[in-house]
């Protein structure tokens, strides 16, 4: 399998799934001090912001490139909905592939040698995907049909002959391997996963499967099996004592190594090398941050190695025939990611984003070397000097914890016109608010107000300690990190500190809701997407497909068999009696992890507290933001309550 990033699903449970709430930032320093000259900027509408195109590439297990002419399959929502497109790489414009109006379909790989490819879809984002083959007619084939099925891609075979698909099928809780023949979709079952492994990664000769198991949040371990042969059970390759969190990277090109990550050495996970015939380790990718993936080459002749550093991802690809570092040619400033390498690796395709510049692909030739872009994502409306640049700012919270966060300034904003601001949280548990292009934060910071997007305590990619510091104490101490937020940004001499409100999704929402009902003086006004209001029903009602992260999400997030009275202690709808501020609710009908009824019973309540609560509900949306309209819709929402609430 390629090899790719890895997040920790166990403190990602309520992770947003689409981009419509990533956070960035692009520059590192000290708060920006009030000399900058403001700029008077026209005030944009979400539809704005939101005709800016996005553009997906295949996953690194995938073929990006096609073999005919080499086109590039990625996937945009340039018609409203997520679709597969072909882009030529002579820069004209992406041709259609399919033409979904409703669900939004993730193109996953070209087939080897013609124009045949995969793709993956759900209902309504209700995350049951299902894997689909498009032949070179037009015509489709649901290689995972059935009404409950979840299937994922994994990877393609190394001679190409077949591909690897999960699916859970035979068991809700579980996700067995089949072998697909490339040419007529027969099958084969490889792996029967009785005991609720995580599969992650199968090398290129099919022979092992790698595997994980978590037992905490903190402490997880890789299994190897082999698929030829004897039919052995899994082998643990990860031994230890104590807590150590170990996750697959992905086997290297020629199936005998496995590259994984571990915090085994210290506070950051590193990458190593485990080979299989010999059982040897060695150190592959050390910094003084998480080695975020290790991905190859089609031969291997290249590695490429994304470091998560102070929330920008830091890149370096590897010539491994001289142990070169490979300079590519100038590109615009930003952060480089989805990097694929063509068939005969003298082309490289990757994105390029900021927080003032949504993601475009360019396509790089590596013989010149020269680099092009094929894409033009920002709406031409939108003057580019009219968005705003973030930088990294910290802060200290009330135990004297440095907090990182992202701040965001608009044009307008100086001591002589202060502006209104939001903390922003991020999803997760563990989730972080890092470099990226956002049309929601870009349109409300277009409207006039600041946004520190606050990482705290429990966020990813600051070191394992700061990882756990909020495991179970979810809603207390993680809250005052954002109650600090507001103090930290009633310092700043452009912010009206009288007016200062809270946003978030996910778990984000959770704390939204939970600051207004047990910080119910701080913040003026908040706004809940998809939040969890009760944990107690939550953590009960976890879909069946995560069962093999239940234990671990338990050990973190506490039982509700044994932690019950604290998880209604910290549910905000048990307390919503002491909600006073306005609120925004924003819930998709068809969330399988946050579902409808918790958000329907919080602001039952607080009307029923005679507080002002507003309450958009989308009908064909799940756990985060798929269609454009429904993004213009909420972000329209976020900022005519903003507009009615905290100005």
């Amino acid at each position: 399998m390629a090899l790719n990033q890895k997040g920790n699903p166990m403190k990602n449970f309520l992770a947003v799934v689409v981009t419509a709430l990533v956070a960035g930032c692009a520059v590192t320093g000290p708060p920006t001090a009030d000399t900058a000259v403001t700029m008077d900027v026209p005030r944009y509408d979400a539809a704005a912001f939101f005709d800016t195109t996005t553009y997906v590439m295949t996953p690194a297990s995938g073929l990006a490139f096609s073999s005919e002419d080499g086109s590039l399959l990625i996937s945009s929502d340039a018609s409203g909905v997520f679709n597969a497109y072909e882009l030529p790489l002579d820069g004209s414009e992406p041709k259609g592939l399919t033409d979904s109006d409703s669900n939004a379909v993730f193109a996953v790989s070209w087939f080897p040698q013609d124009r045949r490819f995969l793709y993956t879809f759900d209902e309504g984002g209700n995350e049951l995907n299902h894997v689909v083959v498009r032949e070179a007619d037009g015509t489709t084939t649901d290689l995972t049909p059935g009404e409950n099925v979840k299937a994922s891609f994994l990877d393609w075979s190394g001679d190409q002959q077949s591909f690897y698909l999960l699916t859970n099928e035979r068991d809700q809780q579980h996700f067995d391997v089949y072998r697909y023949s490339a040419s007529d979709y027969s099958r084969e079952r490889v792996f029967r996963n009785n005991d609720g492994f995580t599969v992650t990664a199968i090398s290129d000769d099919g022979r092992w499967l790698a595997l994980e198991r978590a037992r905490t949040s903190a402490d997880s371990d890789i299994y190897i099996v082999e698929l030829h042969g004897k039919h052995l059970p899994p082998k643990l390759i990860t031994g230890h004592e104590g807590n150590i969190e170990h996750s697959v990277l992905g086997f290297e090109p020629g199936s005998s190594v496995l590259v994984y990550s571990t915090d085994e050495h210290g506070e950051f996970r590193q990458a190593w090398t485990y080979d299989i015939d010999s059982g040897e380790r060695a150190e592959l990718v050390t910094a003084d941050w998480d080695v975020s993936y290790v991905n190859h080459s089609p031969t291997g002749r290249y590695r490429v190695v994304g470091i998560n550093a102070d929330a920008r991802t830091d890149v370096t690809i590897t010539n491994r025939e001289n142990q070169q570092t490979l300079s590519l040619p100038a590109l615009p400033r930003g952060d480089l990611n989805n990097l694929r390498f063509n068939p005969e690796e003298n082309k490289l395709a990757l994105i390029v984003n900021a927080s003032n510049s949504p993601s475009d692909i360019y396509i790089v030739d590596l013989q010149k070397p020269a680099a092009r872009r094929l894409t033009n994502a920002l709406n031409p409306v939108i003057d580019r000097q009219h968005l705003v640049e973030a930088e990294v700012v910290r802060y200290r919270s009330f135990d004297g914890l440095e907090i990182p966060a992202i701040l965001y300034k608009p044009h307008t904003a100086s001591a002589s016109t202060p502006v209104p601001a939001l903390v922003w949280v991020h999803g997760g548990p563990g989730g972080q608010s890092r470099t990226g292009y956002s049309a929601t934060i870009q349109h409300l910071v277009n409207h006039g107000y600041a946004i520190l997007a606050a990482n705290n305590r429990g966020s990813s990619g600051y070191g394992k300690t700061f990882f756990h510091l909020d495991d179970r104490r979810h809603g207390e101490e993680d809250l005052q990190d954002i109650v600090y937020g507001r103090e930290y940004l009633e310092t700043l001499p452009w912010v009206d500190d009288e007016r200062i409100g809270v946003i978030g999704g996910s778990y984000g929402g959770f704390m939204v809701a939970a600051a207004l009902a047990f910080e119910p003086e701080v913040f003026d006004v908040g706004i809940n997407i998809f939040g969890v209001t009760n944990w107690v029903r939550t953590l009960e009602s976890i879909p069946p497909w995560w069962a093999s992260f239940r234990e671990a999400l338990f050990d973190e997030m506490g039982d509700p068999a044994t932690d019950g009275e604290r998880h209604r202690r910290i549910s905000p709808l048990f307390h919503a009696g002491n909600i006073v501020k306005p609120l925004l609710v924003v819930q998709g009908a068809n969330d399988p992890r946050v579902l409808q009824v918790e958000s329907d019973e919080l602001v039952q309540a607080v009307r029923d507290n005679g507080v002002k609560v507003e309450y958009v509900v989308f009908p064909d949306e799940g756990h985060g933001f798929r269609k454009r309209e429904n993004r213009i819709t909420a972000s329209e929402a976020y900022v005519s309550f903003l507009d009615q609430y905290l100005q």
